[in-house]
Protein backbone atom coordinates (compact mmCIF):
# COMPACT_ATOMS: atom_id res chain seq x y z
CA UNK A 1 0.00 0.00 0.00
CA UNK A 2 1.00 3.59 0.15
CA UNK A 3 0.21 7.07 1.42
CA UNK A 4 1.43 10.44 1.19
CA UNK A 5 3.19 12.00 3.82
CA UNK A 6 0.57 14.78 4.34
CA UNK A 7 -2.26 13.97 2.99
CA UNK A 8 -3.76 17.28 2.82
CA UNK A 9 -0.79 18.68 0.42
CA UNK A 10 -1.18 16.75 -3.08
CA UNK A 11 2.31 17.27 -3.67
CA UNK A 12 3.46 15.18 -0.89
CA UNK A 13 6.00 12.83 -1.19
CA UNK A 14 4.48 9.02 -1.19
CA UNK A 15 5.19 6.58 1.24
CA UNK A 16 5.53 3.15 -0.58
CA UNK A 17 5.04 0.00 1.59
CA UNK A 18 5.71 -3.59 -0.36
CA UNK A 19 4.83 -6.65 2.57
CA UNK A 20 5.71 -9.96 1.40
CA UNK A 21 2.80 -12.45 2.94
CA UNK A 22 3.78 -15.37 0.88
CA UNK A 23 5.56 -16.60 4.13
CA UNK A 24 2.15 -16.42 6.12
CA UNK A 25 -0.02 -17.96 3.02
CA UNK A 26 1.98 -20.82 2.77
CA UNK A 27 1.65 -21.35 6.58
CA UNK A 28 -1.81 -20.65 5.91
CA UNK A 29 -2.05 -23.36 3.60
CA UNK A 30 -0.18 -25.63 5.27
CA UNK A 31 -2.79 -25.07 8.52
CA UNK A 32 -5.62 -26.03 6.54
CA UNK A 33 -4.22 -29.02 5.06
CA UNK A 34 -2.93 -30.37 8.22
CA UNK A 35 -6.38 -30.20 9.98
CA UNK A 36 -8.17 -31.35 6.09
CA UNK A 37 -5.62 -34.23 6.54
CA UNK A 38 -6.08 -35.01 9.98
CA UNK A 39 -9.75 -34.70 10.16
CA UNK A 40 -10.07 -37.12 7.03
CA UNK A 41 -7.94 -39.73 9.02
CA UNK A 42 -9.97 -39.43 12.54
CA UNK A 43 -13.26 -39.92 9.72
CA UNK A 44 -12.65 -43.17 8.74
CA UNK A 45 -12.59 -45.30 11.86
CA UNK A 46 -15.30 -42.77 13.34
CA UNK A 47 -17.25 -43.86 10.81
CA UNK A 48 -16.45 -47.65 11.06
CA UNK A 49 -17.30 -47.35 14.57
CA UNK A 50 -20.51 -46.11 14.22
CA UNK A 51 -21.69 -48.23 11.86
CA UNK A 52 -20.58 -51.29 13.97
CA UNK A 53 -22.44 -49.98 16.78
CA UNK A 54 -25.75 -49.21 14.92
CA UNK A 55 -25.11 -52.67 13.68
CA UNK A 56 -24.99 -54.33 17.33
CA UNK A 57 -27.75 -52.18 18.10
CA UNK A 58 -29.91 -53.74 15.31
CA UNK A 59 -29.20 -56.87 13.12
CA UNK A 60 -26.11 -58.74 15.16
CA UNK A 61 -28.27 -58.06 18.67
CA UNK A 62 -28.62 -61.28 19.48
CA UNK A 63 -25.72 -62.43 17.19
CA UNK A 64 -22.90 -63.30 20.00
CA UNK A 65 -20.21 -64.59 17.15
CA UNK A 66 -21.08 -61.66 15.33
CA UNK A 67 -20.62 -59.59 18.53
CA UNK A 68 -17.19 -60.52 19.47
CA UNK A 69 -16.01 -59.94 15.66
CA UNK A 70 -17.96 -56.60 15.30
CA UNK A 71 -16.28 -55.38 18.99
CA UNK A 72 -12.64 -56.51 18.11
CA UNK A 73 -12.69 -54.61 14.80
CA UNK A 74 -14.38 -51.88 16.85
CA UNK A 75 -11.07 -52.11 19.43
CA UNK A 76 -8.96 -51.70 16.24
CA UNK A 77 -10.55 -48.74 15.34
CA UNK A 78 -10.27 -47.50 18.64
CA UNK A 79 -6.54 -47.96 19.16
CA UNK A 80 -6.10 -46.07 15.77
CA UNK A 81 -7.41 -43.28 16.39
CA UNK A 82 -5.50 -43.39 20.06
CA UNK A 83 -2.21 -43.71 18.09
CA UNK A 84 -2.94 -40.60 15.68
CA UNK A 85 -4.09 -38.43 18.75
CA UNK A 86 -0.87 -39.36 20.36
CA UNK A 87 1.02 -38.45 17.27
CA UNK A 88 -0.67 -35.32 16.93
CA UNK A 89 -0.02 -34.16 19.89
CA UNK A 90 3.84 -35.43 20.06
CA UNK A 91 3.94 -32.99 17.13
CA UNK A 92 2.55 -30.18 18.53
CA UNK A 93 4.61 -30.55 21.25
CA UNK A 94 7.90 -30.82 19.45
CA UNK A 95 6.58 -27.99 17.16
CA UNK A 96 6.14 -25.35 20.35
CA UNK A 97 9.34 -25.41 21.35
CA UNK A 98 10.77 -25.50 17.48
CA UNK A 99 13.10 -22.85 18.23
CA UNK A 100 14.25 -23.89 21.86
CA UNK A 101 18.00 -26.02 21.23
CA UNK A 102 18.15 -28.93 23.55
CA UNK A 103 20.96 -28.66 26.50
CA UNK A 104 22.07 -31.98 27.62
CA UNK A 105 24.90 -34.29 26.47
CA UNK A 106 23.40 -37.65 25.30
CA UNK A 107 25.03 -40.71 24.39
CA UNK A 108 23.87 -41.83 21.14
CA UNK A 109 25.29 -45.04 21.24
CA UNK A 110 23.37 -45.63 24.55
CA UNK A 111 20.10 -44.69 22.76
CA UNK A 112 20.63 -46.64 19.63
CA UNK A 113 21.45 -49.92 21.80
CA UNK A 114 18.51 -48.83 24.27
CA UNK A 115 15.61 -48.38 20.94
CA UNK A 116 17.33 -52.12 19.41
CA UNK A 117 16.87 -53.67 22.75
CA UNK A 118 13.46 -52.45 23.37
CA UNK A 119 12.25 -53.55 19.81
CA UNK A 120 13.89 -57.36 19.63
CA UNK A 121 10.74 -58.88 20.37
CA UNK A 122 9.07 -57.23 17.09
CA UNK A 123 11.40 -58.19 14.54
CA UNK A 124 11.89 -61.82 15.92
CA UNK A 125 7.96 -62.09 16.06
CA UNK A 126 8.39 -60.62 12.16
CA UNK A 127 11.28 -62.74 11.12
CA UNK A 128 13.84 -59.70 11.21
CA UNK A 129 17.75 -59.96 12.54
CA UNK A 130 18.58 -56.61 13.85
CA UNK A 131 22.45 -55.98 13.33
CA UNK A 132 24.43 -53.07 14.41
CA UNK A 133 27.80 -51.56 13.62
CA UNK A 134 28.35 -49.30 17.05
CA UNK A 135 31.83 -48.28 18.00
CA UNK A 136 32.94 -48.99 21.34
CA UNK A 137 33.50 -45.44 22.68
CA UNK A 138 30.92 -42.76 23.17
CA UNK A 139 29.36 -40.70 21.15
CA UNK A 140 28.28 -38.12 22.67
CA UNK A 141 25.71 -34.79 21.12
CA UNK A 142 23.81 -32.01 22.54
CA UNK A 143 20.31 -32.93 22.79
CA UNK A 144 17.17 -34.51 24.41
CA UNK A 145 17.16 -37.91 25.32
CA UNK A 146 13.81 -39.06 24.75
CA UNK A 147 13.20 -37.74 21.39
CA UNK A 148 16.27 -39.00 19.63
CA UNK A 149 15.06 -42.41 21.26
CA UNK A 150 11.79 -41.24 19.16
CA UNK A 151 13.77 -40.76 16.19
CA UNK A 152 15.67 -43.84 15.91
CA UNK A 153 12.56 -45.92 17.16
CA UNK A 154 10.65 -44.75 14.84
CA UNK A 155 13.54 -45.27 11.76
CA UNK A 156 14.26 -48.79 13.37
CA UNK A 157 10.77 -50.01 14.05
CA UNK A 158 9.88 -48.57 9.84
CA UNK A 159 12.92 -50.89 8.83
CA UNK A 160 11.81 -54.06 10.47
CA UNK A 161 8.23 -53.33 9.16
CA UNK A 162 8.70 -52.13 5.72
CA UNK A 163 11.98 -53.58 5.09
CA UNK A 164 10.54 -57.26 6.53
CA UNK A 165 10.95 -59.01 3.24
CA UNK A 166 14.38 -58.63 3.69
CA UNK A 167 15.06 -60.32 6.74
CA UNK A 168 17.36 -57.68 8.59
CA UNK A 169 18.24 -54.40 9.46
CA UNK A 170 21.48 -52.94 9.75
CA UNK A 171 22.27 -49.79 12.13
CA UNK A 172 25.27 -47.96 11.34
CA UNK A 173 26.94 -45.52 13.58
CA UNK A 174 30.66 -43.70 12.35
CA UNK A 175 31.93 -40.12 13.08
CA UNK A 176 33.15 -37.84 9.75
CA UNK A 177 35.03 -35.21 9.96
CA UNK A 178 34.04 -34.56 13.50
CA UNK A 179 30.31 -34.85 12.59
CA UNK A 180 28.24 -38.14 14.15
CA UNK A 181 25.67 -39.86 11.86
CA UNK A 182 23.89 -43.45 12.59
CA UNK A 183 22.28 -45.20 9.14
CA UNK A 184 19.53 -47.13 9.52
CA UNK A 185 19.31 -50.00 6.26
CA UNK A 186 16.62 -52.45 5.48
CA UNK A 187 16.75 -54.60 2.52
CA UNK A 188 13.01 -54.40 1.34
CA UNK A 189 11.18 -53.01 -1.41
CA UNK A 190 12.59 -50.13 -1.74
CA UNK A 191 11.15 -46.57 -2.54
CA UNK A 192 10.93 -45.08 -5.74
CA UNK A 193 12.66 -42.40 -6.39
CA UNK A 194 10.09 -39.87 -6.87
CA UNK A 195 8.29 -40.20 -3.22
CA UNK A 196 11.90 -39.81 -1.86
CA UNK A 197 11.56 -35.80 -1.37
CA UNK A 198 7.43 -35.84 0.32
CA UNK A 199 8.28 -38.77 2.52
CA UNK A 200 8.38 -36.43 6.14
CA UNK A 201 5.64 -34.56 4.62
CA UNK A 202 3.15 -35.42 6.85
CA UNK A 203 0.24 -37.90 6.48
CA UNK A 204 2.21 -38.92 2.99
CA UNK A 205 2.49 -42.30 3.16
CA UNK A 206 3.98 -44.29 -0.46
CA UNK A 207 1.75 -47.84 0.19
CA UNK A 208 -1.63 -46.72 2.19
CA UNK A 209 -2.49 -50.04 2.45
CA UNK A 210 1.05 -51.37 4.19
CA UNK A 211 0.62 -48.18 6.70
CA UNK A 212 -2.34 -48.87 7.83
CA UNK A 213 -1.44 -52.76 8.01
CA UNK A 214 1.51 -51.94 9.93
CA UNK A 215 -0.31 -49.69 12.33
CA UNK A 216 1.32 -46.45 10.88
CA UNK A 217 -0.39 -43.09 11.33
CA UNK A 218 1.95 -41.23 8.38
CA UNK A 219 3.52 -39.09 11.28
CA UNK A 220 6.25 -40.77 12.31
CA UNK A 221 8.99 -38.81 9.66
CA UNK A 222 7.79 -36.13 10.48
CA UNK A 223 8.24 -36.04 13.71
CA UNK A 224 11.52 -37.35 12.91
CA UNK A 225 12.31 -34.05 10.51
CA UNK A 226 10.77 -31.76 13.48
CA UNK A 227 12.94 -33.13 16.06
CA UNK A 228 16.21 -33.39 13.91
CA UNK A 229 15.49 -29.63 12.72
CA UNK A 230 15.12 -28.78 16.68
CA UNK A 231 18.75 -30.70 17.07
CA UNK A 232 20.24 -28.95 14.05
CA UNK A 233 20.57 -32.54 12.21
CA UNK A 234 19.32 -33.89 9.26
CA UNK A 235 17.90 -36.51 7.85
CA UNK A 236 19.11 -37.99 4.19
CA UNK A 237 17.62 -40.90 2.79
CA UNK A 238 18.78 -43.12 -0.07
CA UNK A 239 17.05 -46.03 -1.74
CA UNK A 240 17.49 -48.61 -5.01
CA UNK A 241 14.39 -49.55 -5.85
CA UNK A 242 13.77 -53.78 -4.92
CA UNK A 243 16.80 -53.26 -2.95
CA UNK A 244 16.01 -51.52 0.32
CA UNK A 245 16.54 -48.07 2.01
CA UNK A 246 19.25 -46.10 4.30
CA UNK A 247 17.44 -43.33 6.75
CA UNK A 248 20.75 -41.31 7.86
CA UNK A 249 20.81 -39.12 10.59
CA UNK A 250 23.89 -36.49 10.82
CA UNK A 251 24.52 -34.03 13.28
CA UNK A 252 26.39 -31.17 13.74
CA UNK A 253 30.42 -31.84 13.73
CA UNK A 254 32.44 -30.33 16.95
CA UNK A 255 29.88 -30.48 19.48
CA UNK A 256 30.96 -30.12 23.11
CA UNK A 257 28.39 -30.62 25.46
CA UNK A 258 30.55 -29.11 28.38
Amino acid sequence: WFAPLDAADPTSPIILTIEDLSERRSADRVRVDFVANASHELRTPLASLAGFIETLRGPARDDPAARERFLGIMQQQAERMSRLVDDLLSLSRIEMKAHLRPPDPVDLRSVVNHVVEALEPLARDLGVRIETDVPSEDMVVVGDRDELIQVFGNLIENAIKYGQGGGRAVVTMATQAGAPSVSVRDFGPGIPAEYIPRLTERFYRVDLDASRRHRGTGLGLAIVKHILARHQARLSIQSVFGEGATFTVTFPPGVNPG
